[in-house]
């Protein structure tokens, strides 16, 4: 199909996206082809601020407005828990279930040899700086429950290991509302071992 060039530039500008496929795009172009102008500009003008605005907290990672991020910020939060995560996404997350009030540390990625990612490149010597310097008591590790989640889970608790840090990994199983007839093996074992007193 042949599409007018400024459609197919928007279209390809969406395809860049990850997840997003070519169907996807062309319903994304056509939805803000659909708008009236003030909508495309206020879309517009809110993706250039968030990029101009938004930055990384210089203590944990996560994203941020000013240097420190509102959780390092806050005096309420336990400072004697910090929950390693892969990406700043994961803290949005992990701050939706209102159960942790502790502090995060964001390693921005995770460790994958095949696409180059090392020790090197990620957050882990800020992370063993910020253990020896505040008087943490837990490190919960909340990578992602893959392969390289949980090759970069055995790394941080090997790194971590010598400090007088309690180092927990969060528990795995079975989503709500899921058949246990549907779950995989890997699953069905981490809940069984990650099980719980009721």
């Amino acid at each position: 199909m042949v599409y007018p060039n400024a459609l197919y530039k928007l279209i390809e500008v969406f395809r860049r996206f990850p997840g997003i496929g070519p169907k996807m795009a062309q319903r994304l172009a056509f939805y803000l082809l659909d708008c009236s102008r003030e909508e495309v500009v206020a879309i517009a003008r809110a993706m250039v601020e968030a990029k101009d605005k938004l930055t990384y907290c210089s203590t944990c990672g996560s994203l941020a407005e000013e240097e420190k991020c509102p959780y390092c910020s806050d005096s309420k939060r336990d400072h004697a828990l910090i929950c390693i995560v892969q990406e700043p996404k994961d803290v949005l997350v992990l701050e939706r279930t209102g159960q942790y009030r502790g502090l995060y540390h964001v390693l921005h990625g995770a460790l994958s040899p095949l696409d180059g990612i090392g020790p090197g490149e990620l957050r882990l010597d800020q992370l063993v700086q910020r253990l020896e310097q505040q008087d943490v008591k837990e490190a919960i590790i909340a990578t992602n429950p893959n392969v390289e989640g949980d090759a970069t889970a055995s790394y941080v608790a090997k790194l971590i290991s010598p400090l007088p840090v309690r180092v927990t990994r969060i528990a795995f199983g079975l989503p709500v509302g899921g058949d246990i007839e549907y779950a995989d093996e890997l699953t069905l074992s981490r809940a069984i071992n990650g099980r719980r007193e009721m």
